[in-house]
């Protein structure tokens, strides 16, 4: 960040919430860089910004969408970067078409696309077939300019919220300002279209050539210090560890998996069940793939609608480490209905945090239980959980650092380290399956799971890191890894390959900074192969010389016929120079080994002919999809205070179904009977859901209660002063705050009229030393189709005195 000479902070108050990362916008800024800030609010990120707009929440898609139409009528893109690095010559298939809010391919019946239409052009080889210039219509880039057209400044205003001059000076600044670092948290992500305004990002800075630079990209501002290492190791439903696909009904066996997945996954699925199962995983039993449970691929296991599925009583049994859903799920009265269904619930925390004592939640006016735990069977055990300091293992950073930490502290009483209590259950499951000869115990008698009597962490990060199988040795480099014949090599997360392959590299303290460009490349470990800047390639021009002398990442030295410089270089192979087909990719684990301007439908390397023995070819790599779209379309939030202007019959996304499984929880309001907009957010004083800070007595003398955050014109239209208790209510519930009566947030004109927002923190809950009402009372538990990130930013309520 220190290398960036325009940031545009939108959907992040990285001031109170990434103050590390502040640290380096700061230091940028001594070097003279501009700073542009676009939120909802006021915030304390905003007060050190050149530029601040205020936006509508829900809206950022139609003002970035003007900006992306800005570039390319004015042409201030990166031709060459454009042609070079991007897809904008290939062509998409005559079929595609966008009409009234919809692309082809619809299934109204469903709210489902089929994507066969969004395919490119194929040739005689099953390759995509190249316009010769970007005027071609058929192209990407003539898609684009067709696509964004409607995007003028004068609507991406009227959307908004923001003037159209302001959207003209942030397009201005930033374009002519690189390279330009764009930074986002949940403010961008919790919309029913997350997916596509990050797409919007990604599309802005591959017309820039903002990507694989120092000072450029996309940084996703991560909300905890090991928020990446999670998503890394599959916190999300449809991956296994190191983003490989996690298997699907449909997946009969190995080969039928990567027929689906393509050939480029075989390597890393294999060395996983290898990681997994050690000897018996062979070639002859497929690896023991058929040991790993598959999901129906046809259904949604993302966080809410798990509650969805355990308010159905599908669920027996939760296990929950580290998270409170009592305070930090939308529509949150979902939660406390599905727990109630429960045969037994197992909290392991270091409090007792309002998701372990759900059945004492009180009514506020009434005082009586909401849940009555003699009508109920839920078994609640709570396991006294180690605090961070008090564990070993590594933390993984928004930049890929994988950090290594030991613990200074004993945990007290009879707390244990997250590692201690699985280990401990799954060896009294072994124990209880000992002699079992049912298949469906199996994966648990066959494990291979030694990590000391003890659980030693760094054995763990060792078997992640991944071994020899022929020698039991680690593997010394990601390199060696991806080498080795395939089957005679572990890792259990194989992008983190190499982390332990000569000593434990997490843990290395060198702070030296030789290229003084803010990599550090001997502290610590980065993923993959201590890369510190991905897609480094595109720092050079097409001869593989670096294009900014100030900002040198890596090279092609013809004397050494390798890939040199102050990075490691991200290519797929460092011998192959700027003159091969390899040496010229950016994007090498995209299917096109380029950047995506529109996300095609595309398999890569399957022949055009069938095969002989009339099975499904396996391909390299499938081109990833989202699911309302390939290329972003402003769409209202579920719940809106107005119409969509560009296509009124399509207001919302179309992909997204308004949540009604709960009658009577799940409803759904109109603008009639709520005229405003809440967005949720963070406070600097209280972490997430607040089952720690609000036991910390300092951090609740700071910030002792929730609030409502209102315009000056919102006060005074409902009789409303500061310090004031009000009620805020929703379709889905109510809760009584105090009232913040701000110039931090403004009245907006939405569409020609007047547009109130509501902000509130969300940290919360009926218990702790500091108790609260909470928020997602409020919230609505609409979900991104393509993420399932639930709506938190956006839903309507009304606000009187209380």
């Amino acid at each position: 960040m220190q290398n960036t000479k325009c940031f545009l902070i939108a959907g992040s108050n990285c001031a109170e919430n990434h103050p590390i990362a502040m640290r380096w916008i700061n230091k940028a800024k001594e070097n003279g860089a501009k700073v542009i800030v676009v939120d909802p609010r006021f915030t304390r990120t905003a007060s050190q910004a050149d530029i601040f707009a205020q936006v509508r929440p829900g809206a950022d898609i139609a003002y970035l969408n003007a900006i992306i139409n800005y570039i390319l009528e004015n042409k201030l893109y990166d031709e060459e970067y454009v042609l070079n690095h991007t897809n904008a010559l290939y062509k998409i298939s005559k079929d595609f078409k966008f009409d009234d809010g919809l692309f082809s391919g619809f299934d109204p019946e469903n709210k489902k696309y089929n994507f066969d239409s969004w395919a490119y052009q194929l040739n005689a080889e099953n390759k995509p077939v190249m316009a010769e210039s970007l005027d071609d219509p058929d192209c990407v880039f003539g898609k684009l300019k067709e696509h964004f057209s409607r995007y003028t400044l004068e609507v991406g205003a009227d959307i908004s919220g923001i003037p159209a001059e302001k959207i003209k000076e942030i397009a201005d600044t930033f374009c002519n300002t690189r390279p330009g670092s764009i930074l986002y948290a949940l403010g961008m992500t919790q919309h029913t279209t997350g997916v596509q305004g990050i797409r919007s990002y990604a599309i802005i800075q591959l017309l820039l050539g903002n990507v694989g630079k120092a000072g450029s990209g996309i940084q996703a501002l991560r909300g905890e210090p090991n928020v990446q290492g999670s998503t890394d190791m599959a916190n999300l439903f449809n991956n296994l560890p190191g983003y490989l696909p996690a298997p699907v009904h449909t997946d009969k066996d190995l080969r039928s998996y990567l027929v689906r997945s393509g050939s480029a996954f075989e390597r890393h699925i294999v060395s996983q069940l290898k990681a997994w199962f050690g000897e018996n995983a062979t070639k002859e039993n497929d690896y023991c793939f058929n040991y790993l449970p598959k999901y129906n691929s046809g259904k949604n296991y993302s966080m809410v609608k798990l509650w969805e599925a355990a308010n159905s009583g599908q669920f027996k049994m939760l296990l929950n480490f580290g998270s409170n859903s009592m305070v930090s799920i939308p529509n949150r009265q979902i939660v406390r209905e599905g727990l109630a269904k429960l045969d037994m619930l197992v909290i392991a925390d270091v409090y007792e945090v309002e998701t372990a004592q759900f059945w004492r939640e009180k009514d506020p006016t009434t005082g009586e239980l909401l849940v009555d735990p003699a009508k109920i069977n839920t078994e609640v055990i709570l396991l006294p959980a180690a605090f961070v300091y008090e564990k070993g293992g590594t933390l993984s950073n928004s930049g890929r650092w994988i950090q290594w930490k030991d613990a200074a502290l004993k945990p007290p009483g009879e707390a244990k380290p997250d590692l201690d209590i699985l280990d401990h259950i799954y060896h009294k499951l072994k124990e209880l399956y000992a002699g079992s000869t049912d298949p469906k115990d199996e994966p648990i008698l066959k494990a291979r799971w030694d990590y000391g009597h003890e659980p030693d962490p760094l054995k763990v990060l060792q078997e992640i890191s991944g071994y020899d199988e022929t020698t039991g040795k680690v593997l010394p480099t990601l390199a060696d890894y991806l080498k080795a014949p395939i089957g005679s090599a572990s890792s259990g997360c194989w992008i983190y390959a190499g982390v332990t392959g000569n000593g434990n590299l997490a843990a290395r303290r060198d702070n030296s900074d030789p290229s003084e460009l803010g990599l550090y490349r001997n502290w610590s470990f980065s993923w993959p192969g201590n890369i510190r800047i991905l897609y480094n390639r595109g720092s050079c021009d097409m001869n593989g010389q670096p294009l900014d002398e100030n900002r040198k990442l890596i090279w092609w030295d013809a004397a050494k016929n390798s890939w040199e410089g102050n990075d490691g270089a991200d290519v797929p192979d460092k011998t192959k120079g700027p003159d091969t087909p390899e040496g010229k990719q950016v994007f090498r684990m995209n299917p096109e080994g380029v950047g995506r301007l529109f996300t095609a439908k595309y398999f890569s390397g399957i022949p055009a002919t069938p095969a002989a023995d009339g099975l499904p070819h396996i391909g390299v790599r499938p081109a990833g999809q989202c699911n309302d779209g390939p290329l972003p379309e402003f769409y209202e939030p579920v719940e809106s205070p107005t119409v969509n202007s560009l296509h009124p019959d399509v207001s919302s996304n179309p992909t997204v179904p308004i949540p009604n499984f709960l009658p009577g929880v799940t409803n759904h309001g109109s603008k009639e009977d709520f005229p405003y907009v809440l967005t949720t957010y963070a406070l600097v004083e209280h972490f997430c859901a607040g089952g720690i800070t609000r036991n910390i007595p300092m951090l609740n003398e700071l910030m002792p209660q929730p609030f409502a955050e209102i315009s000056k014109n919102l006060a005074q239209k409902i009789g409303v002063k500061e310090g004031d208790m009000v009620e805020v209510s929703s379709a889905r519930g109510k809760v009584q705050v105090v009232a913040l009566v701000t110039d931090r947030i403004q009245t907006l004109k939405i569409n020609g009229q007047d547009s109130e927002t509501i902000g509130m923190p969300w940290s919360w809950g009926f218990a702790s030393l500091s108790p609260g009402p909470t928020t997602n009372n409020l919230t609505i538990s609409a979900i991104d189709p393509t993420a399932g990130t639930p709506e938190y930013k956006c839903c309507l309520v009304n606000i009187r005195r209380a």
